[in-house]
């Protein structure tokens, strides 16, 4: 007798996946690429249009507008496992760059670092094609 359960072995197959990464899946298979957390109220209607250029290039992005802490939000963003967290304040807005904040890869450890937005998409969409 042969016994096929397709269902089966597929969630066998992703909790298996789940389980070999810790929940910290890689860049190209995230849930949620990039997390925009917006410091105050003031910056949440930048942080809504950085959402929507980053969606236009096919990056999963989630803004955090809860009205909490900053602290909080990266926190929250860090425990959900995101691989890049985008906190916007005033002097990125004047200066027209992001503070990417990275728990894995080249910059694991450091707080964040400041890039233009346009280098920044084509990291990431560099980082998905190769499936890094």
């Amino acid at each position: 007798m042969l016994h096929r359960v397709l269902l089966g072995s597929l969630e066998r197959f992703i909790g298996a996946l789940i389980e070999h990464h810790a929940g910290a899946f890689p860049l190209w298979l995230s849930p949620v690429q990039v997390q925009i957390v917006p410091v105050t109220e003031k910056q949440q209607e930048y942080a809504q249009e950085l959402a929507k250029k980053l969606e236009a290039e096919g990056i999963r992005t989630f803004v955090e507008m809860k009205n909490e802490k900053v602290g909080y939000k990266i926190r929250e963003a860090v425990m959900q496992k995101v691989p890049y967290i985008l906190v916007i304040g005033e002097k990125e807005i004047e200066n027209e760059v992001l503070a990417v904040r990275s728990e894995r890869g080249e910059n694991k450890g450091k707080t964040t670092y400041n890039v233009k937005t346009s280098d920044f998409i084509n990291k990431l969409k560099q980082e998905i094609s190769e499936k890094k």
